[in-house]
């Protein structure tokens, strides 16, 4: 994996690698790459947030592959350093996860947190 930036702030597992990488290619517009990030909403506070992009903002941490561009803007880069992106791959409902050692507690469905 060529890391374009060293200090990605997240871990991405290959299995979520390879799904977002599937979804690029498959819903994907010329010049598409996946933003990571967090928004302020959901029941706890926070929400996670992994969308298509195709714009940059200025600081955004890149990270690279041959086949993918992974971004995530300089605010939820802090609020995800040290965090890992995995994809659960289950049969019926599968779905990114975040494992986040910045959060106090989330709230029963997952989707959204407090920081600690």
């Amino acid at each position: 994996m060529n890391q374009a930036t060293a200090s990605f702030p997240v871990t991405i597992t290959p299995d979520a690698l390879a799904q977002l990488t599937r979804i690029v290619k498959r819903k994907g517009q010329p010049g598409s790459h996946i933003r990571i990030g967090v928004k302020g909403g959901g029941c706890s506070g926070y929400e996670y947030v992994v969308k298509l992009d195709t714009r940059s903002i200025d600081g955004d941490a890149v990270l690279e592959t041959d086949e993918l561009k992974v971004v995530c803007d300089p605010k939820s880069a802090k609020l995800l350093q040290g965090s890992t992106l995995i994809y659960t791959g289950n049969l019926i409902g599968g779905a990114f996860k975040f494992e986040n050692p910045n959060v106090k507690k989330s709230c029963g469905c997952g989707s959204s947190f407090v920081l600690k």
